[in-house]
């Protein structure tokens, strides 16, 4: 029998250890860092002592990891549950869980209804069993891509393409450019799979709470002066993968097909190959109402990982 409590900031590296294990027994390799564990226990809007399960085994080994995280005020949760490979009939504990505290959440802030957001590796197949036994469907699907700037592999991309006409960058070390760049980040991306809205203050939180946030790794191109596009660069895979991240990148709709995504995406590989690292990764939905997907293979970045996330509508 498993015991279960509420997650602590110093279970990271208990939490870190069995994604590790999981992730290695689908991917080969683990696909997070104890630093990414340790951001997602702090993250502003999850509340440990409500929104998430460790399951313990008689021993005190760490078996299982569950949460439901509300995504602001939105009728969407994104949930996990994570469960050590070989251990049976825990993760149906859990389950039930999750979906309450989800329903919860979604009172509170008014919903009749929810969305429920689940991510899967399309490699775990029992995953993907477990999904559809809880009554998910396949919604999106997000492709990782990335281009190499050392060895064989890499190409010219490391090269910074020319800037369009009229074009001027500033980066995100001022309050004035970061709240500048919110609100192209809150215009380009209205039309998104799983986008919600956010005010300057929570979305500045939610990065600042970050270890792998940079700013000056922040660029807002202005055309001719106004504010036209973005890219938000971080740390993320630079422990496990030294990669650059390229965690957003946003166009106006009015300035659209002028360049200005090739330019910054070309711009972020320069750089990242200035510091040395070996690559730039980024995640792209596969239904992008943007032809996104098309231009990063253009630019010479290729896929190598599907993430599909899953949908479950639940009433409140």
């Amino acid at each position: 029998m498993h015991s279960i409590r509420a997650p602590r900031v110093e279970d990271a590296a208990a939490i870190h250890e069995l994604i590790a294990i999981r992730d290695t027994a689908v991917l080969g390799a683990p696909d997070m860092t104890l630093e990414d564990v340790a951001d997602e226990l702090v993250e502003p809007g999850f509340d440990r002592d409500k929104d998430g399960w460790l399951a313990h085994d008689a021993g005190g080994g760490l078996d299982g990891w569950a949460w439901a995280c509300s995504n602001g005020d939105s009728d969407l949760v994104d949930v996990q549950v994570i469960v050590r490979p070989g251990v049976e009939g825990l993760a149906a504990r859990l389950w039930p869980r999750v979906l309450r505290r989800a329903r919860e959440q979604g009172a509170a802030r008014g919903h009749a209804r929810i969305t429920l957001h689940l991510g899967v590796y399309r490699a775990d197949q029992g995953k993907q069993a477990e999904a559809k036994e809880q009554g998910f469907e396949p919604g999106t699907s997000f492709h990782r891509m990335r281009i190499d700037h050392q060895g064989a592999e890499a190409g010219p991309a490391a090269v910074t393409a020319e800037p369009p006409a009229g074009l001027t960058l500033r980066t995100g070390e001022s309050e004035d450019v970061r709240r500048a760049a919110h609100l192209v980040h809150q215009r380009a991306f209205t039309e998104h799979f799983g986008f919600v809205p956010v005010g300057y203050d929570v979305w500045y939180e939610r990065r600042q709470a970050s270890s792998a946030t940079d700013w000056s790794q922040l660029t807002l191109a202005y055309l001719d002066g106004h504010p036209a596009a973005l890219l938000i660069g971080n740390n993320q895979f630079v422990p496990d993968q030294d990669c650059g991240y390229v965690d957003t990148l946003a166009v106006l709709p009015d300035y659209r097909g002028r360049g200005l995504g090739r330019f910054l995406l070309r711009h972020a590989f320069a750089a990242d190959a200035a510091r040395g690292r070996e690559g730039t990764i980024l995640h792209v939905d596969s239904n992008n109402t943007t032809p996104a997907l098309g231009l990063y293979e253009s630019a010479g970045m290729r896929a190598v990982m599907a993430i599909d996330v899953w949908r479950r509508d639940l009433p409140v």
